[in-house]
């Protein structure tokens, strides 16, 4: 986990998120959503892979829309002023993300309520938790086992 956690803190500066193309304004206007799902169905069906949408991340400003898809990592960013595709990419950090949080064996076997993910990140939310926690006791204990050997060697030096 502490691995993965580190891969995801780095991961554009690793280049595992590809980064965003930015379109130089059209005099055109904007294109419908409905059109760059369309265009992005097609593409992906000709690369014969699921063309099931996940989300469409559409940014106006810079010209262009991320669609992610469901079963597989795959990218598009597409021109939001002429529906052209870009880019296509694969998106290392997103499965980093499902590794790191446990929901990779969901995906693996299609469970949808992510029942492995819960459990892991419980057991090691707990586990972390009972670390923190102990660890904190050994480094307390001994300072008081210290303060106390001084005490009573205080007090016994006073009788």
């Amino acid at each position: 986990m502490s691995s993965t956690g580190l891969l995801l803190a780095w991961k554009d500066q690793l280049g595992f998120k590809p980064s965003s193309v930015k379109v130089k304004e059209g005099t055109k206007s904007l294109i419908s959503l409905n059109e760059i799902e369309y265009n992005a169905i097609k593409y992906i069906d000709s690369l014969k892979l699921s063309n099931k949408i996940n989300r469409i991340d559409y940014r106006p400003r810079k010209g262009i829309a991320k669609v992610r898809f469901e079963e597989h990592f795959t990218e598009l960013q597409i021109n939001c002023y002429t529906g052209e595709i870009i880019s296509t990419k694969t998106r290392a950090a997103d499965f980093i993300e499902m590794i790191h949080d446990g929901s990779i064996v969901d995906y693996l076997f299609n469970l949808k309520t992510n029942p492995i993910k819960l459990f892991y990140s419980t057991i090691i939310g707990f586990g972390l938790l009972f670390i923190s926690f102990s660890g904190f006791l050994l480094w307390l204990k001994p300072k008081q086992i210290k303060k106390n050997k001084r005490l009573i060697s205080e007090s016994s030096l006073n009788l």
